[in-house]
């Protein structure tokens, strides 16, 4: 028997070649305990016992606003191109995250299209004088190179702007080699860290920036695919939908004024000899 240290949702772990291998909770893939699980693997061993969850829209960056879905995943871990549920369909990338409008079974997806950037959008809580910029950027280098195991060339930038920190994570499936882990699973464990919900066995995240413990009010995770996502006005969500046509009744009704205050100026306008 082992302790699988990054990965706590696991079952019937066993230590093979001085590696601790484990099952995955609701699929039953075995997993390497030395690195990184797949994001797949993770979704499916959380919904393991609870109900399906949903996604969402938006254009080229494009947030997972759907929630938590129980996913089909490949033996490999990685998630299967089309996910269902039920008898409603769509297509994902390699993130797991929605691409597609939903539509019916007889939906194809030709293929897995991969997530190459994925921008992760946090905001502190609310203090008087902003964060050392470099002590900042060093942590959460340092933090994503070790915790997460993510080789440190495919962190395109961390850019802070009291309050927000913005980390871009970068990863072509050209530059991706064999025994990288990738970016959706490093997001994946990050958002959980950040939001209290670590995916690690008894080792929470602790950010300390220069001693001093930070809290996050908000934390939200973008994605840019190497192809863009085919969402259609279909998907609106009914508050778009709304904000939409109320912009378009105000516009209509700014024209009409117009139109009969020109006409009442003209009724009383007296011609010069």
């Amino acid at each position: 028997a082992c302790i699988c240290e990054k990965n706590k949702r696991v079952t019937n772990c066993r230590r093979i070649d001085g590696v601790c291998w484990c099952d995955s909770v609701g699929s039953g893939v075995s997993v390497n305990c030395n690195t990184l699980t797949s994001k797949c693997l993770l979704m499916k061993a959380e919904m393991t016992g609870s109900k399906s969850g949903r996604r969402e829209k938006p254009k080229e960056a494009f947030e997972d606003t759907d929630g938590l879905y129980d996913p089909e995943c490949e033996n490999t871990g990685v998630f299967k191109a089309k996910q269902c549920n039920g008898t409603t369909c769509w297509c994902v990338n390699t993130a797991g995250v929605r691409r597609t409008d939903k539509h019916d079974a007889d939906l194809k997806c030709n293929q897995l299209v991969r997530t190459t950037w994925i921008i992760i959008e946090m905001k502190h809580a609310e203090r008087d004088a902003p964060l050392n910029t470099e002590s900042l950027k060093k942590f959460f280098k340092d933090t994503i190179t070790k915790r997460y195991m993510l080789d440190g060339r495919y962190i395109s930038s961390v850019l802070y702007e009291k309050p927000y920190i913005t980390i871009d994570l970068k990863q072509n499936s050209s530059d991706k080699s064999s025994g990288d882990v990738d970016i959706a699973d490093v997001a994946y464990y990050f958002e959980k860290d950040v939001k209290g919900d670590s995916i690690f066995h008894n080792n929470r995240l602790n950010v300390s920036i220069d001693n001093e413990m930070l809290q996050f009010e908000k934390t939200v995770v973008y994605y840019v695919d190497e192809i863009a996502p085919e969402f259609s006005m279909k998907s609106l969500t009914p508050g778009l939908i709304a904000v939409i046509v109320v912009l378009i009744l105000a516009i209509v009704a700014a024209i009409v004024v117009l139109v009969l205050t020109r006409r009442r100026k003209g009724k009383y306008v007296k011609a010069e000899v």
